[in-house]
Formats: structure tokens, sequence, C-alpha cells
């Protein structure tokens, strides 16, 4: 009888609420302001259609933030005082945090997986317009996986193998790309290196053809000779690190080197979910690169990948010891099941190797809705190229924001992260985050959604340590305001400005790569609570005070959405 009605109440839509699933988010386009650019674009788009509920202003008063004059309390506008408290960023990026001055392997690097997808990760449609949207939105390595084109084989294309993606030219990215380059060249001031993560599926005509019209496209553009034979002498032991600096805005290529011995990832982008006409693609595709011994890079293409040379590992010989036949500026390129499994038992190894060499962290192939890896553990170790796809502004996008918000996509490591560090990132102290949240105001609403919601907020304390373990997660009371006695409340904002006012509380080992995401949901009977805005913050950049955080709809848009908070930490 237990089974029975177990059973019913499972198909009863009265029983339970259907699963949130608070990592989606939308379709990213030319309108996102993720990846890097938010922090210094924000005070540029939305700021005078900025308004603070009268709640929200008698708060600042009792707080003593502002007086009731500086509040305008009966005024429709924000005062000069009210204004200032709205445009002052809630986050502060240390200088040393964006210095340019160290060499590659100390940074960290807004990157993108699959950078020409435009969806879905199977039946999606190619676009070179896909780079210039992520360019544009923070990325600073993209990835551009290269095949030879039957009917043309002088321009190979590029696709993702063996599904129904659609296909472009090699040369219309080459080409996108350098446009992005051209128009970045006038601010030197805050010139950033685009790295591309070439993956190489050609023969060896197909591969002469990438260099060539990579050399003809990019022409000086790509890193200059000096540059790369000075990154070469300090492989060699005879010369010093190349900076940040000394590349410019240059174009440095990330070329494949194959080890001996090396096995075909069996987790790579497209060798998962696929059906049966696609695995016999693949295995037509391993048989013939196994005929034409195509797993060498012919040299005119190796001779681009200076910074980097990109391996898969054969062994555990590149954080135990030393890359066994490595080549000169190795990159370890794995994907993020791979590397998960080393974790946490090798983390600090992994750490210190990745202080002196690259490594990009991919995900999973059968991420094939364009859903992401988690990428804050492998910041953790030191990852400096953690791809995301860069397709929807999901939890991982939002946290890569976080990370890279005004920084124009590179963003120094921690000490212990870098060159001579232990690779541990705890200090050994235990922090207190007290994060008191007052209210907000103009909270979005899709178009087919009425004001009769019942928001409340929600945040995840996101640390590096996470690797197994969930995500310590707090919330607030749902807002509703008073509708019958209503006129007996000196405050009752409406539901699209909600008035919390209450404490949320977490501890912490202390860590200089801990985040927060923020997100504004409404409590629906019976359903998904749906999420209408969201915020994440690094909390090493938070400001002190009180402070109105700008809130981000799901396509990474902003919003006129604020959220009125103040952070607190203690020692414990």
């Amino acid at each position: 009888m237990s089974e029975l009605i177990s059973g019913i109440a499972k198909l009863s839509p009265f029983s339970k609420k259907q699963v949130d699933d608070e990592d989606k988010g939308e379709a990213i386009d030319a309108g996102t302001v993720a990846g890097g650019g938010h922090a210094s674009r924000a005070s540029a788009i939305t700021k005078n259609q900025l308004r603070v509920s009268h709640a929200l202003k008698s708060f600042l008063v009792k707080e003593g933030v502002l007086s009731e004059e500086e509040a305008g309390l009966d005024e429709e506008q924000p005062t000069p005082a009210l204004r200032e408290c709205l445009d002052r960023p809630h986050i502060h990026v240390p200088p040393d945090v964006i210095d340019r001055n160290h060499p590659l392997p100390d940074y960290f690097i807004s990157s993108s997986h699959n950078t020409y997808l435009m969806a879905h990760q199977l039946f999606g449609e190619s676009h070179a317009s896909a780079y210039e949207t992520a360019l544009y939105t923070g990325s600073r390595c993209v990835e551009i996986d290269a095949w030879d084109n039957d009917d043309n084989k002088d321009e190979p294309k590029v696709t993702h193998g063996y599904t129904l993606v659609s296909n472009i030219p090699f040369r219309n990215v080459c080409e996108t790309i350098r446009d992005v380059v051209d128009k970045e060249a006038s601010d030197q001031a805050n010139a950033a290196p685009i790295m591309i993560s070439l993956e190489n599926h050609c023969d060896a005509h197909g591969q002469l053809r990438l260099a060539q019209i990579m050399e003809e496209v990019f022409g000086d553009r790509l890193l200059s000779r000096a540059v790369r034979e000075k990154g070469t002498r300090e492989q060699d032991g005879t010369g010093e690190h190349v900076t940040l600096a000394e590349l410019g805005n240059k174009v440095v290529v990330i070329v494949e080197y194959h080890l001996p011995n090396e096995e075909e990832s069996s987790d790579s982008s497209s060798s998962s979910s696929e059906d049966e006409e696609e695995k016999k693609a693949h295995q037509q595709y391993k048989e013939k690169k196994k005929a034409v011994n195509a797993g060498t890079i012919v040299p005119e293409l190796a001779e681009l990948g200076v910074y980097a040379q990109s391996v898969k590992p054969v062994n555990n010989s590149w954080y135990e010891s030393v890359l066994e036949n490595a080549p000169h500026h190795h990159l370890i390129n794995v994907s993020e099941v791979g590397l998960k499994s080393h974790m946490p038992a090798n983390s600090a190894k992994i750490a210190v190797h990745n202080s002196r060499h690259l490594m990009r962290v991919f995900p999973k192939g059968t991420r094939i809705s364009s859903k992401n890896l988690q990428p804050v553990a492998f910041w953790g170790v030191g990852a400096q190229i953690c791809a995301l796809n860069w397709q929807t502004f999901g939890a991982s996008s939002q946290l890569n924001e976080a990370l890279f918000s005004g920084s124009g996509g590179y963003v120094l490591k921690p000490t212990p992260l870098r060159s001579g560090g232990d690779g541990n990132l705890n200090t050994g102290r235990r922090k207190r985050l007290r994060l008191h949240v007052a209210g907000a105001t103009d909270v979005p609403l899709p178009k087919d959604r009425d004001d009769e919601i019942k928001p409340y907020l929600t945040c995840t304390l996101v640390h590096p340590n996470d690797v197994d373990d969930p995500p310590q997660k707090r919330k607030t009371a749902p807002y509703k305001p008073h509708k019958v006695t209503g006129f007996l409340h000196k405050e009752n904002p409406p539901a699209t400005d909600p008035f919390w006012k209450e404490v949320l509380e977490w501890e912490y080992d202390d860590n200089e790569l801990v985040f927060l995401r923020l997100l504004i949901k409404s409590d629906d009977s019976f359903s998904r609570n749906p999420m209408f805005a969201v915020a994440a913050v690094r909390l090493l950049y938070v400001a002190p005070g009180w402070n109105f955080i700008r809130m981000l709809d799901l396509k990474g848009h902003e919003t006129t959405c604020t959220l009125l908070v103040r952070f607190e930490f203690q020692d414990l």
C-alpha cells in the first residue's frame, strides 16, 4: 500500500515542485556584457534609467548612509547623492590583479570552447560572428576546430566533426578575429593578446593551408618573431619568461603536439553521444588518420605554436616530475573529467606545474546542450584556460564574469599559484561572511509574466575546495506585499521592489578564489521557481559598505534592477 501511495504522489501535480535548475542561462548575444567587460561598461549603459524604491531610500536613512534630504524620500528621480551611490561600483578590482608585467602562466585567461557554435553542440549552427561576440564579451582564448574541406582542399572549414553542425570557412574565422584585433589596436593601454586554441583535424596539405591562411590574414598581427624567440630561449634556460605586456595585442596560436603513444581522448568534445552514423564516420576518420600519419604536425604549422604547444598527457609525469618528450612551451590540454580524476589528491602538485606551464581544461563531451564545466575548482589548481561553452549565460559564465570583470580578460593568479608558490590557496584561517540584504528595485519580469510574484534572493557560496561537495546555499524569505492591510504598513512596496531586510551567513576556509552567486527568483507554487536576475562576485573584490549591485538578466544583459547589500567579513 505504501508503494502505491508513493507512486500516486509522484504522479500528482500538487505533491512536489519540479526541481529547479539554477545553472541554466539563456543565449548570449552582442548585448551581453559578461566575460570581462561588465564593470568597465556598466555605468555607460543604463545608469540614467535607475531608480531606488521608497523603502530602500528610507532604509539608507535609518542606516545613516544618507540624510533624508540626500535620499530624496519624496522625489521620483534620484538625487545627486543617491545617484552617486548608484554609480559607485560594488566591486573594487585591486590594481595588482590586472598588472601585466608577469609571465603568461601567471594569469587566468577568459576562454571560450567550441566558439564557432551558436547553440547546441550536435546540431547547432556555426557562424564566424560567434567569434566577434565571444571576443567583445571578454573571451581572450577562442577555439577553432579545423577540418579538411572536400569541396575545396585549399580552404579548410571550421565545424564540429561528425555532427549535424553547419560549417564555415577557416579563412572567414581568421578574418573576423583580425577585424577585432584591428578595432582593439587603438586602445594600446588595454591591449590584450587573443589566443587561438587550434584543434587540427586536417591532413598535411590542409595543415599547410591553415598556416598559410593565418600568415596571410593575420600578417604582423601574429606574435612577432623576436618575442617568439625570447619565449623559446626561456624554455631552453637561456632567457626570461615573456610577459603579458610583451605579448601586446598579438594573435597567439596554440598548436597541437602529439606525444609518443598518445591515445585519443575518450572524452573529447566530439566523441560522446554519437549515433551509429556518427560512430561510423568517426571510425573512418581514425583509420584515415592512421593511414596518412596525420598525428604529425607539419613544420609550417608547428612553427606558429610557440605560445604554446598543446599536449594530451599519456601518464602523470607532467605533474609528478617533468613531462616526458615535452615540446617547448607545452600546454596540458585535458578534459574536466580527466583533471578531476587527479583531484584533490594531487591538487598541490598540479598547481605547482601550472605555475610554470599552461593548462587548458575543456568540457566533457556529454555536455551537448552547452551546459558548462564548473571552473572554480580548476582555477583553484591554477588552470589558466577553463574553456567555457560561450553560447549561454549560465552559472559558470556568471562566475567567469565575476573573476574577469573589469580585467580585459586576463587576471593575475594568487601568489601560491604563481612561480615559487606551494600550490595551496587556503590560508589556514576560517572566515564568516554575513551578507546583509536590504532589498531590490525593479526586478525584471518576462513579457508574458504579470507582477504576481513572490521574489526571494538565493545565494550560493562557491569555493575551490568544492570538488565533490555541494556548495553552501542560503536564501531569504519570499517577499509578498500586504494587499488587504497595506494601509497599515508605512513601507509596502510592490512585488517588483522587494524589501527583505535579512542577514545570510556562511563559514568557509579563507581563500582568494571564493565567489558568491546571487539570484532573484520567485517562489511559485507547483512549478520551477523562475530566475529573473543574476549576479556573481569574487569576494576578494567586494567594496565596503552598502552598495547597489547591478543585476543582469539570463542573457548577461544589463537591467535596471539593483540589489542593495552589504558584505561583512569576520575572522573566526
